[in-house]
């Protein structure tokens, strides 16, 4: 019973997540240590004996007291066991040679131990062999099996009888025939490898869940299953992921490689289709919604993980976003993502609130300046919403897909200096909206199949304006390759700058 209270107890935990940051203490006192006594032995430190005495008395003290911490760490579940309890007696042996140690060399072991300098030198050197390898098991539990050893490079990689070093297990490349790609297998799995599977792995289980089997995904963990085929909002995995992130429930957590927007919406796509595990992709029901998300991945994703900025805002840097007011944005169900530490600009998403309407516009406005992303297709703004974006300064690429908006509201956006990219698929806007944006300088890509825009309205700009794209078909693969198209003129704008 008591063994339940304490592992069920929130202090426990509290304290058991100081663990990583206590064990640095023995680490470094043991090291130093170490090489005090060798250097005065060798002749070639002058250090008092008394020295040592306190370095190794801080090195026991700290190396039990991490030791304790870190059982409490423990008993939140989710470690490889078998790694798990060679990290915790390997600690445990830490604690006992800095001990042995400590006692011989303050000569508290004399009297029963005439001899016990002549285990001195090795017990410091036992308990600093057993500190690094207890650091190797513990960056293993944390990170994944491997991860201190993943990279080393030759000749060292050889000598250690490594194999080849692997390419990084966070690369997502891109899909030449989306529409012949199984979906699990060339969609669902990379994504979950390059975000989930680093806690929720063989090597690291957090929460008892595996992310990296599909049979072990669907069997879920001790929260219950992961997702609800066929109910992808429903779904753990996809709320957690829409929670804010500074909350603990939020996955990944807050410092890790977050999910895109459009990732997310493939996960939930996936979910909704019944979580098939052999179908492909032109063998389920795609909505105009997931069209866009599985269009990217028949192009290379940009180097800082799908977040390169368009040319017209790769210049600017604003002043950084109000905490207080991106924590109102995610309260709302909003997700909020930076695109650049060092410019501080913003990418908002409504992917998963299609109730989001004119009203709730108001929470953007405190972080105008930092939105340069907005994604509210699928919405139920109206043309109303497109005044208040059309103050947005430094936007440059927004959705609008599926939302009622029509001609009169578009031409509210011509103000926008630095706007590239528009969606308006599935909207009223025809003719005349496309011709009025069509006379903005820096746009560059359109979408606008299915609305009211007619096939010569889109002629007649594509030869009045070579620069900019016009989106007008139904085909998946026509849309990869227009996406793809932009992306290398986006590539040469850049190389001109």
């Amino acid at each position: 019973m008591h063994y339940i209270l304490l592992q069920e107890s929130s202090w426990a935990t509290f304290i058991g997540r100081f663990h990583p940051a206590i064990v640095h203490f023995p680490i470094g006192f043991l090291l130093i240590g170490a090489l005090l006594e060798l250097g005065r032995r060798r002749g070639k430190l002058t250090v008092s004996e008394s020295v040592i005495i306190i370095i190794l008395l801080l090195s026991a003290i700290s190396a039990t007291f991490a030791c304790v911490v870190g059982y409490l760490l423990s008993l939140g579940g989710g470690y490889h066991a078998d790694l798990l309890s060679n990290h915790m007696w390997k600690g445990i042996g830490v604690a006992v040679f800095a001990w042995i140690a400590w006692l011989i060399k303050s000569d508290a072991l004399q009297r029963i131990m005439p001899a016990g300098k002549v285990i001195y030198l090795p017990a410091i050197l036992v308990a600093t062999a057993l500190t690094l390898s207890a650091g190797h098991d513990g960056g293993s539990l944390t990170h994944g099996e491997g991860y201190l050893t993943q990279y080393t490079p030759e000749p060292f990689r050889g000598l250690a009888g490594l194999p080849p070093v692997q390419q990084k297990p966070t690369e997502i490349k891109p899909i030449k025939d989306v529409q012949q790609a199984i979906v699990y297998t060339d969609i669902v799995q990379p994504i979950l490898e390059a975000k989930c599977t680093q806690c929720h792995s063989a090597s690291k289980s957090k929460g008892d869940l595996r992310m990296d089997q599909l049979a072990l995904l669907v069997k879920g963990g001790k929260n219950g299953p992961a997702f609800v085929a066929g109910k992808g909002a429903e779904s753990d995995m996809i709320k957690r992921c829409l929670l804010p992130e500074n909350e603990d429930e939020h996955m990944p957590p807050k410092g890790k490689p977050q999910l895109t927007a459009d990732q997310i919406a493939l996960l939930s796509w996936w979910i909704d289709q019944g979580a098939p595990a052999d179908k492909k992709v032109a063998q389920l029901t795609v909505s105009e919604a997931v069209k866009p998300a599985l269009a990217s991945l028949g192009k290379e994703a940009p180097a800082n993980d799908g977040k390169a900025e368009q040319p017209g805002v790769l210049s600017l840097k604003v002043p950084q976003a109000n905490e207080k007011d991106i924590e109102n944005l995610r309260k709302a169900g909003l997700m909020v993502n930076t695109l650049s530490q060092d410019q501080n600009l913003l990418e908002i998403s409504a992917v998963n609130l299609p109730r989001f309407s004119d009203k709730q516009m108001k929470l953007l406005q405190p972080v105008a300046q930092q939105i340069t992303w907005l994604k509210l297709g699928g919405t139920a703004i109206t043309d109303a919403a497109l005044q208040q974006i059309a103050k947005f300064p430094n936007l440059s690429k927004l959705h609008l897909e599926h939302t009622v908006i029509t001609d009169h509201g578009i031409v509210s956006l011509k103000p926008l200096a630095h706007l590239s990219y528009i969606n308006i698929v599935g909207t009223k806007v025809g003719d005349k909206g496309l011709k009025a944006i069509a006379e903005m300088k820096a746009l560059r890509s359109v979408y606008v199949w299915q609305s009211a825009v007619t096939d010569s309205a889109v002629s007649q700009v594509g030869r009045q304006k070579p620069n900019l794209s016009v989106m007008n078909g139904l085909n998946e693969a026509t849309v990869a390759q227009f996406v793809k198209a932009g992306d290398t003129n986006d590539k040469k704008e850049l190389k001109n700058k």
